[in-house]
């Protein structure tokens, strides 16, 4: 951060008088400007002993596989970004079940928040960001294409919890993306 979104002044990097981290704080009105990690959010589309997972069409990780998952947005709730971003990804349609797994990423300022979800039909197909979706079995899920640790980490625990039906909250730390 260079500039203030207050008043346009430079920002320059200091603990601000009852802190104890560094933030950025303008030199002019002395607006302190917090950065917080993101929230990423998504889900676990699930058809019959299937799940529904997308080829990526961005950066990062171009090409490889995904749950429907991105950046929440202001406004909504955890669960309505979640079905947003399984809207935008791949056009499907879910039923949002309850929360899954909760994965922090502090090496890159980020929580996943996962959510178990029931597709409503079998009308998708790829959004903006997807060049392709499809629906996986267990033994079918490209293991080794998919692309971020912490969907490798929910289907696993998905898959584990799926063979007694016994569905759990999944709460962990990830320190490579």
């Amino acid at each position: 951060m260079k500039f203030c979104n207050q008043c346009g002044a430079s920002v320059e990097l200091r603990i601000p008088p009852g802190e104890h981290l560094q933030r950025h704080v303008c030199i002019r009105c002395d607006v302190i400007h917090y950065q917080n990690p993101k929230l990423i959010v998504g889900c676990i589309p699930v058809w019959g002993a299937q799940v529904l997972l997308c080829r990526r069409a961005i950066e990062p990780r171009n090409g490889l596989w995904t749950l429907p998952a991105g950046f929440m947005e202001n406004g909504e709730t955890t669960a309505q970004g979640a079905a947003r971003e399984c809207l935008e990804e791949a056009n499907a349609q879910v039923e949002m079940g309850d929360l899954f797994s909760l994965f922090n990423l502090p090496n890159i300022d980020q929580v996943y928040l996962i959510f178990r979800a029931r597709l409503l039909n079998l009308n998708f197909f790829p959004g903006i960001e997807s060049s392709a979706v499809a629906l996986f079995r267990e033994e079918e899920i490209p293991w080794q294409e998919l692309a971020f640790s912490a969907v490798h980490q929910a289907l696993k625990d998905y898959f584990e919890d799926r063979t007694t039906e016994t569905f759990r909250l999944h709460v962990g730390d990830i320190y490579k993306s």
